[in-house]
């Protein structure tokens, strides 16, 4: 997965940068990193831009799963280290416990539904969140609200907090369309969902014995938000701490992350900043015949297009952030 890759351990070094990339005649991309190693990429098995979209409402936003930009990571930090000054000074510390899950990892991380998105599955795939630890367990109980919740009758038979297991997670899908209120899958990209439906717990399995961490990820990203409206303040602090953990731990491997867009016949290398997606490195499928005039044109484009999409990405993160999270 060039996504959001491996973990490695923490140093202080600077990562990687590429210094050149080239569209090979066996169309594969052929990459020189600054610190002089090489790598073959397959243009099929890279991500193609027009795959990653989502809408809702009739106002769009765009996904790209992309690596973290170093100064993003600085910025988490900076941030972390406030926070706990301000924890230190603030004698109303209860009153700052997130309400919700999104409220939780939007004061961690910043940024919009791309940063949240592309953060917890980066911490869902290297394993530094786990939806089985024990806290996500629920405590076996006798005891039932009297009256009997609706929520009590949905998640009883619940052995976590989510829907862990394919048929219920499935199940708590449907009856939540059916009610109109998916709200908190606002911003997970289609290709997520469809994969979470088309899986069945069996094939579920299937994956985890394959090792397959991109696509549980996916699927498990999901199952969490369909269940953050269940999750209690331990919970949604535990998840908080592993997200922001995995985060500050991030190191890329030497493999970047290259999306194809496919309209313009190119490989832009990406990453997320704290502003939204930023472009590294550009290289075309025709670039040898181009002149230089054309070059410029279509590098000018794809920033163009990088610039609205960041733009867009942030309005409609802006309007619906008090309407859906209530933060």
């Amino acid at each position: 997965m060039l996504l959001l890759c491996s973990m490695v351990s923490m140093g202080q070094q600077k990562m990687p940068s590429i210094s050149e990339l080239k569209w090979g005649r066996d169309y594969n991309l052929h990459v020189k990193l600054s610190n002089d190693t090489n790598y073959v990429m397959d243009v099929r098995a890279l991500y193609h831009a027009e795959d990653f979209s989502f809408d809702g409402e009739g106002e769009s936003a765009t996904f790209y799963p992309v690596s973290l930009d170093e100064d993003f990571i600085n910025h988490l930090k900076t941030r972390k280290l406030e926070a706990e000054e301000q924890s230190q000074t603030d004698s109303l510390a209860e009153n700052s416990q997130p309400r919700t899950l999104w409220s939780a990892l939007h004061g961690t991380l910043g940024g919009g539904y791309v940063h949240f998105v592309n953060c917890m599955v980066y911490a869902i795939e290297s394993q530094y969140l786990a939806l089985t630890d024990p806290i996500m367990m629920r405590p076996q109980s006798k005891w039932k609200p009297k009256p009997v919740t609706q929520s009590y009758k949905r998640t009883k038979k619940w052995s976590n907090y989510i829907p862990y297991d394919q048929k219920q997670a499935q199940r708590e899908y449907k009856l939540r369309k059916r009610e109109g209120d998916l709200k908190d899958l606002k911003g997970v990209p289609s290709k997520f969902l469809e994969l979470f439906l088309e899986t069945s717990q069996k094939d579920y399995e299937a994956l985890t014995s394959e090792n397959r961490r991109m696509l549980i990820a996916q699927i498990d990203l999901v199952r969490l938000l369909l269940g953050a409206k269940y999750l209690g303040i331990k919970q949604i602090e535990y998840i908080q701490e592993r997200v922001a953990s995995s985060i500050l731990l991030y190191s890329k491997n030497n493999l970047p992350s290259v999306i194809i867009f496919d309209d313009y016949k190119a490989a832009v290398a990406m990453t997320l900043d704290r502003d939204g997606y930023k472009v590294d490195y550009v290289v075309f499928q025709d670039q040898e015949s181009m002149s230089k005039q054309e070059y410029g044109q279509r590098i000018d484009k794809i920033e163009a297009l990088i610039t609205t999409i960041n733009e867009a990405n942030d309005k409609v993160f802006r309007k619906r952030l008090s309407t859906y999270y209530g933060s």
